[in-house]
């Protein structure tokens, strides 16, 4: 009897609630992430388009959706600044904190390390149930503060004290979500490093290992280690906010014309040195997944291994590293001296020189190769130049006599944005593309893709371009009207329009890639197994999709490096890490 209910309990079926909402199969979490994430990237597109028109458009009433809104943001359709605040502060959060980070390390770190090293999940399932539904909580609690008195966040996606906290109760709720939001990494970072140490299929040392999964093992790093001082600033200021500390309020502050009756000794700076410390790792925890998924392809759809794998490896790390001491290259204007901004501007140009070994092998890669211009490898290779202008127009920023004048300006959001726009979001969609077969077993349309490639990078140039063009002209950030008050900005304002049409039809260039992504699970071209050919574990020791929970048959045994392409005297042109049968790689050999 006994027996007979074990092998009952043993055979039961999970429930759908059970298996795919509080899931711990590091699959379903993947997707999870993965979904969400791209929702929250629609969402925050959706507030650039709007502000956009209050660019291009100034004081006229927005079209179609202005109305929503209501008399107390948008009197008539025409948006106030107050809400020109809000967006551009819940933009700039969402597409980073609850777009780009979580589809980068959460959709693709999950769906895709465990199979890349052969382990058959994450080494703590439950606390990656856990890190997922917890980076929903803290989502949810910022969107909803759009519909708290006052409105959302207006402080910028720094948030910046003193105005950070005097401001209306969307403030709270930001720092409340964005607390749970860091919660949400450092779980999926410790889960990720156990997992890739510990969990790797027998014969896969650290140096065969793809080189995506070095790129999320360094990211993994960076939020571990720099995550838990924003956290406690976060804290520390919603301290300020609801008990009446003064952490980073300084004494004697007028607002309104009337000295504020709070205890004071507080340092708005000392915010400023918490988060950068966070937030400039935080531009290679976006950027490093996407070099990872940019080689993979790249190595795939050349037939060829990539060009200096070990200095792709040491440059990673080394990036990593150095990421942790050039914080203050954001704050050359706060009066902190020359002696250190001497140390950042020099540790700033030592930054430059693995990102350039990295573009540089990854460019090198293609020479030679038999390039197979599939649709994820056309976003690969737009990724190349992209982040090249993203990262020579970061150059001049980090220096502190040049920044004094392009400091705030546009030339800082189109620096940025080239990083993690043109940049990073079009690795992502590469990643998508091509992981797309391993996940449901079937392709999505070529033709849909490649109008999706063209349409997205000509328009995100189109919008990023022109913001070089007004920084230089000293047109500020953040202003409601574009710069229409100002004088200086008269030469250039006409690019204001030019942007936000490019913007509109960025957004219209997605829908072909929003019906080609839902259409392809059901009708899509049914693919092998290994429909790239490739070399790497995910393709070629389980079936696409991949089994159920446990992801292997049999535990796969690796027997060579990830990139064996094109070697001369095999029988095929590509031979998988865990075949034993065929000839070592000549590295091995050497």
């Amino acid at each position: 009897m006994a027996d007979s209910e074990k092998d009952h309990g043993h055979h039961h079926e999970e429930s759908f609630i059970r298996k795919y909402v509080f899931s711990t199969d590091h699959k379903v979490i993947g997707i999870q992430y993965g979904i969400t994430s791209l929702l929250f990237l629609l969402f925050g597109f959706v507030l650039m388009m709007m502000m956009r028109w209050q660019l291009a458009y100034p004081g006229e009433p927005m079209p179609l959706i202005g109305w929503m809104f209501g008399e107390s943001t948008m009197p008539d359709g025409v948006m106030l600044p107050e809400f020109y605040n809000q967006l551009g502060a819940m933009h700039g959060t969402i597409m980073v904190f609850l777009g780009i980070v979580p589809l980068a390390v959460g959709a693709f770190g999950n769906y895709v390390v465990p199979l890349q090293i052969g382990a058959p999940d994450m080494a703590f399932p439950k606390l990656n149930m856990a890190s997922y539904w917890v980076f929903f909580l803290g989502g949810v609690t910022m969107l909803i503060s759009f519909w708290v008195p006052g409105g959302a966040a207006k402080a910028g996606w720094t948030s910046y004290p003193p105005l950070a906290n005097i401001e209306t109760t969307g403030q709270t709720m930001w720092l409340i979500g964005m607390i749970f939001l860091i919660t949400s990494s450092l779980l999926g970072a410790v889960n990720f490093i156990t997992t890739i140490i510990q969990l790797r299929a027998p014969g896969l040392t650290f140096m065969r290992m793809p080189f995506f999964v070095w790129a999320q093992l360094v990211t993994s790093f960076l939020l571990l280690l720099a995550f838990p001082p924003l956290e406690a600033a976060g804290v520390l200021q919603l301290m300020d906010r609801v008990a009446d500390t003064s952490f980073f309020m300084p004494t004697g502050l007028v607002v309104s014309g009337e000295v504020m009756n709070l205890s004071g000794g507080g340092s708005p700076l000392l915010w400023q040195h918490l988060f950068w410390f966070l937030a400039h790792p935080e531009v290679y925890v976006l950027i490093l997944p996407a070099m990872g998924i940019v080689g993979e392809i790249i190595a795939n759809n050349t037939r060829k291994p990539l060009w200096g794998y070990k200095s792709l490896v040491y440059s990673v790390i080394f990036l990593g590293f150095m990421s942790f001491i050039v914080w203050a290259h954001h704050m050359y204007i706060t009066g902190m001296g020359t002696a250190i901004s001497t140390f950042f501007q020099l540790t700033t140009m030592i930054i430059s020189i693995p990102s350039v070994i990295i573009l540089s092998a990854l460019f090198l890669s293609l020479w030679g190769g038999s390039i197979r211009f599939t649709t994820p490898m056309l976003f690969a290779l737009g990724f190349l130049p992209m982040f090249g202008i993203g990262g020579l127009t970061g150059l001049p920023l980090g220096l502190a006599p040049p920044d004094i004048h392009l400091h705030d300006t546009y030339y800082v959001i189109g620096h940025f944005h080239y990083v993690v726009a043109p940049g990073t979001i079009i690795a992502m969609f590469a990643g998508i593309y091509y992981w797309y077969p391993k996940a449901t077993g079937r392709k999505m349309s070529d033709m849909l893709g490649k109008v999706h490639f063209w349409g997205t990078i000509i328009t995100m140039n189109g919008i990023f371009m022109p913001m070089f063009i007004q920084g230089m002209a000293g047109v500020s950030r953040r202003l409601y009207d574009g710069g229409q008050l100002y004088d200086l900005a008269e030469p250039v304002l006409h690019w204001n329009e030019f942007m936000s049409i490019s913007a509109w039809l960025l957004g219209l260039f997605q829908l072909p890639f929003i019906w080609n992504f839902f259409y392809s699970i059901k009708k899509g071209e049914k693919v092998d197994d290994n429909v790239w050919e490739a070399t790497t574990l995910e393709w070629t020791a389980t079936t696409s999709p991949p089994l159920g929970h446990g992801n292997f048959e049999v535990l796969p045994q690796v027997y060579r490096g990830p990139y064996e392409y094109s070697v001369p005297g095999a029988a095929s042109d590509f031979i998988p890490q865990n075949d034993p049968e065929e000839h070592q790689s000549v590295a091995e050999e050497a």
